[in-house]
């Protein structure tokens, strides 16, 4: 299974949702990086995405976007192929 890292905050709606989505996919864990702890994890999350909300979703070296992102990969049939990767 392909390593999934998210940039998230504690208190983000979308990024519950997001790893629910995940972990009901089979992804046994993933890495993630709290931007709310870590000022310096924001910065480097917009220099890599050009974003500035959460999360902010990398599936292997795919950046794959945020929850909204995550769920239309999904609902394309292409979010199990990627996680398998």
């Amino acid at each position: 299974m392909a390593h999934v890292k998210m940039y998230t905050t504690q208190v983000c709606p979308y990024c519950v949702r997001a790893k629910a989505l995940l972990k009901q996919r089979g992804v046994p864990e993933l890495e993630e990086i709290r931007v709310d702890l870590n000022p310096q994890a924001r910065d480097e999350m917009i220099q890599l995405t050009g974003r500035r909300t959460v999360p902010q979703i990398f599936i292997g070296s795919t950046y794959v976007g945020g929850c909204d992102d995550l769920m239309a990969l999904d609902q394309r049939g292409e979010l199990l192929p990627l996680l398998a990767s």
